[in-house]
């Protein structure tokens, strides 16, 4: 085991704060995330099965109150893992705009990407999350912890 990586920890919440390309890992491995969106001032978030595309998240979707929202503003797009044995966990939060692709050149490419529909019905729309802040946290085992006391002592 290497000893030497350097681990950014919050000091108010002792949470690993994850590194671009680690987030982009654990996007990578993840098969289900959230989107969410904001409908009349209140927010919605919709369970979605998602692709990479670079560091952009892809998903398809049909007309219906999810994709009206993300064409009429911002977006978020989170998805997670934990252990339940070990009381480990990570979350990466993706913020930005959602883009409605339309190029047929360009959903051919995506057509290639590995992302098959979960739920019966067609999905005939693809968006695509560009992160304006893609960040990422982790619950580190408890015997790498670190309180913000513990980080304040000498």
């Amino acid at each position: 085991m290497d000893t030497n990586i350097s681990v950014s920890i919050d000091r108010r919440t002792g949470l690993e704060q994850l590194e671009l390309d680690e987030c982009l890992k654990l996007l990578a491995r993840a098969p289900l995330g959230r989107l969410g969106v904001v409908v009349c001032g209140r927010p919605l978030v919709f369970p979605v099965n998602f692709t990479l595309d670079g560091t952009a998240v892809v998903l398809r979707t049909d007309e219906g109150t999810k994709l009206y929202a993300a064409r009429n503003g911002p977006v978020a797009f989170e998805c997670d893992g934990i252990d339940r044995i070990y009381h480990t966990g990570w979350s990466v939060l993706v913020l930005g705009e959602a883009e409605e692709v339309h190029n047929p050149h360009e959903i051919a490419r995506l057509e290639r990407l590995p992302l098959s529909g979960w739920c019966p019905g067609p999905k005939p729309t693809w968006l695509r999350i560009r992160g304006g802040t893609i960040t990422g946290r982790r619950i580190p085992s408890h015997s790498r912890m670190q309180t913000e006391e513990d980080v304040r002592r000498p």
